[in-house]
């Protein structure tokens, strides 16, 4: 038995005894480890005191890439093996057994961005007109909350957070409060105005009569305040009346909202305050979709692109 496999023991055997980890973290473990030994074996490393960062980095570098034998890890699974592998040289570290851990600076990878999830401009119109069958109350209630949703990028607890005198319709814009109660003003297109006051004027009010009176603009059939939850619970019910395959969340609004604006050659910088982010940076991530977009566009339609 080498060092290496003395010290992998060893260190097995302290979480099991002294830090009681369950077994199967345990097996976990030891099958990451016996895949790092192999891999330093293969560079003829047999003592835990010959590693250096380089040695971690690049068994980090083949995790990722995989072999003809072994596929590439994803980011996620790399990353879980790199806690194995810096628990161990952590220990190794603490114990004395080593003079320095190799694996400190060592970073897991960063799992791949998630593009936000947005609908097309037509599907956006199809559940729109969706909301907007009948002439009740509720249903001009939802085509407007639908509007404010889409048409001012609002979250979900800023739309239904709205008071009346967070609207001015003759200026076309609505008040928002974000997080970190931070205010922003925000323009009302044409089909939001509409929408909006419709809904003030022929439904809110017959909504209202069975309430003790509230500032709230958006109102359940109690004549209170619309919650976040009835409101998902509602944009979930019109996306499947508008046949919509596509899961479809308040948040997917603001999304197509963002990346709408962004393919219609907006301003990244405008489309920040328009969200309210604080970074520009958060709002970057709207570029990768349009970038997709183009890459797709481009692959189809260019004669050179196959």
């Amino acid at each position: 038995m080498t060092a290496l496999d003395r010290s992998v023991r060893g260190w097995l055997d302290h979480l099991r005894i002294e830090r009681g980890v369950a077994d199967n973290t345990l097996a976990s473990y030891r099958r990451d480890l016996a895949r790092y030994r192999e891999f330093l074996a293969g560079r003829g490393i047999v003592d835990p005191a010959a590693v250096r960062e380089a040695d971690v980095t690049d068994f980090l570098a083949a995790l990722r890439e995989g072999s003809p034998e072994r596929p590439g890890l994803s980011a996620s699974s790399a990353a879980r093996t790199l806690v194995a592998v810096r628990g161990f040289h952590r220990f190794l570290a603490l114990e004395g057994v080593v003079g320095a851990d190799p694996a400190a600076a060592v970073s897991p990878p960063r799992p791949p961005k998630r593009l936000p999830k947005a609908i097309g401009v037509d599907e956006v119109e199809r559940l729109l007109e969706a909301a907007s069958l009948g002439d009740t109350p509720t249903s001009l209630r939802d085509r407007a909350l639908l509007e404010v949703l889409y048409g001012a990028g609002a979250r979900i607890s800023e739309a239904v957070g709205l008071d009346l005198d967070d609207i001015d319709l003759d200026a076309g814009a609505v008040r928002l409060l974000g997080k970190g109660d931070k205010e922003r003003i925000v323009p009302l297109g044409t089909y939001a105005r509409e929408a909006v006051t419709a809904y003030l004027v022929r439904a809110r009010p017959a909504l209202a009569a069975h309430g003790r009176g509230t500032a709230a603009v958006f109102l359940n059939q109690r004549g209170s305040r619309l919650s976040r939850q009835s409101a998902w619970a509602t944009i979930s019910a019109v996306a499947e009346r508008a046949g919509l395959s596509a899961h479809v969340s308040p948040h997917t609004l603001r999304h197509s909202f963002a990346t709408h604006l962004l393919d219609g050659g907006a301003d990244v910088r405008v489309v920040q305050e328009l969200l309210g982010h604080a970074s520009v940076t958060t709002t970057q991530v709207y570029t990768l979709v349009t970038v997709q977009k183009l890459r797709e566009v481009y692959a189809q339609a260019h004669p050179r692109a196959r």
